[in-house]
């Protein structure tokens, strides 16, 4: 075989060895170079300790694994302050991840100029000079295929994205912002406080409704929320993607051996978290001890304030702020949720029904979660439900195997954020790859 051809047979075989290789890059190439997102927080999004951060990573997470490029700006405020350097090697899912620090601790005298001022107090603590000036060098430094706003509380900075940028501005809504404001306000009693946060309530409303259809897209977080802002009037694209959860965090589940062990779990410097908290120790806990002696009530979250900690009730162990909310969780067999007020979707609700807990929550509680009552959770809105509903499980063993698995299933069937992100992403090249969209965006 003379040399010439031994080469061109060398060179023939790299070629076929190496094909499927290049092609497979260029195609990731070229997957990465077609969708790069910015993703804008106004609080960093680790620990995941509170549903806005496991909201926030679980999608970014998700979406790196579909191939997209994703950068970070977030502002890491006073109230949720993260040391970078605490980071675990696991959370390298972003490009790159830039932070601006903002001092967002309500000023009494801020808030009371705030009076005689059309803006909204809820929105003017997360606008920052700093934030604007990153924003702006990213945009002017690199061009995205879409900027990701998680919360209204990042619409002042539409129009700067706008004035630097021809990417996609979208608004992932994790609550009808003002609707838990609104809620609040309806279950405040002393009237002077309740004056003054209808007064905020309404700011924040006008707010929201004038910054409505600023957004390219909307991405709510249940069909119901969906359904609310197009009842308050948005107009353009839309869709609902419900908050999905990193099924493989809870798949070591503990069973279920006994029903005398309750949870509470969730941030207490969040109002109705602990509006519903105190609502049950006062209103449910005497009643429901008189009935079942030996059930235990464990209490976590970050920021407990002095008022629970410092609580005297048989049975009630308050644990504070905890390293691993999923191992809290997963020490107790039923999980409470009291709300009466929020918006949104309330992820710790799909946490516990991932882990196969019984989860008894309100009626306002279960909003934007398409479950079943007595099939995958326990509806209680009044002390009397709350007891019939442990009573109920107690005394129908059959009960709480059916629910564990029906709630583990229904959560693995809709709330999976690589099912979640994968439809998104379609939408998003979706729209990039509409000719009405790209002739707008010039």
């Amino acid at each position: 075989m003379s040399k010439r051809i031994f080469k061109i047979n060398i060179k023939n075989r790299l070629i076929s060895v190496l094909l499927p290789y290049l092609c497979a890059l260029k195609l990731n190439s070229d997957l990465v170079d077609f969708m790069k997102i910015l993703q804008l927080c106004k609080k960093f999004p680790f620990p995941l300790k509170d549903g806005e951060s496991i909201a926030v990573t679980y999608l970014s997470n998700a979406l790196h694994e579909q191939g997209c490029e994703i950068t970070l700006l977030s502002m890491n405020t006073t109230k949720h302050y993260t040391d970078l350097r605490s980071l675990p090697p696991d959370f390298n899912h972003y490009k790159a991840i830039y932070v601006t620090p903002l001092d967002n601790k309500i000023k009494v005298f801020d808030a009371f100029k705030n009076l005689f001022s059309r803006e909204s107090y809820h929105i003017i603590r997360f606008v920052s000079k700093d934030f604007e000036s990153k924003l702006i060098e990213l945009l002017q430094k690199e061009k995205f295929d879409v900027v990701q706003l998680e919360t209204l509380y990042l619409a002042p900075y539409i129009e700067t994205i706008k004035k630097y940028s021809n990417a996609l501005v979208t608004m992932r809504a994790h609550n009808v912002e003002y609707e838990i404001w609104e809620r609040i306000t309806t279950n405040t009693q002393f009237l002077p406080k309740k004056w003054y946060l209808k007064y905020l309530t309404q700011k924040l409303k006008n707010f929201e409704l004038g910054r409505l259809n600023d957004y390219d897209y909307l991405i709510a977080v249940s069909e119901r929320d969906l359904k609310e802002f197009k009842n308050l009037g948005y107009k353009n694209g839309a869709m609902a993607s419900p908050i999905g959860l990193n099924l493989g965090h809870y798949a070591n589940i503990k069973p279920i051996k006994t029903l005398n062990s309750m949870c509470f779990i969730g941030a207490l410097d969040w109002m109705p978290n602990l509006e519903g908290l105190d609502w049950f120790l006062q209103q449910v806990w005497p009643k429901l001890t008189q009935h079942f002696p030996d059930v235990e009530f464990h209490i976590a979250g970050r920021n407990t304030p002095n008022a629970i900690t410092d609580i005297q009730y048989n049975n009630v162990i308050v644990h504070g702020e905890v390293d691993n909310a999923i191992e809290f969780i997963n020490n107790h067999s039923i999980m409470i949720v009291p709300l009466f007020s929020g918006s949104g979707m309330r992820v710790k609700i799909l946490e516990g029904m991932a882990l196969g807990k019984i989860v008894i929550t309100t009626t306002l509680g279960k909003e934007g979660i398409e479950a079943e009552n007595n099939k995958h959770l326990i509806i209680a809105d009044t002390p009397q439900e709350f007891i019939n509903a442990i009573d109920k499980i107690k005394n129908s063993p059959e009960m709480i195997p059916a629910i564990s698995e029906n709630a583990k299933k229904f959560v693995e069937d809709y709330y999976d954020h690589n099912h979640n992100a994968e439809k998104l992403l379609l939408k998003y090249k979706e729209l990039k790859n509409n000719p009405k969209y790209l002739a707008s965006s010039k």
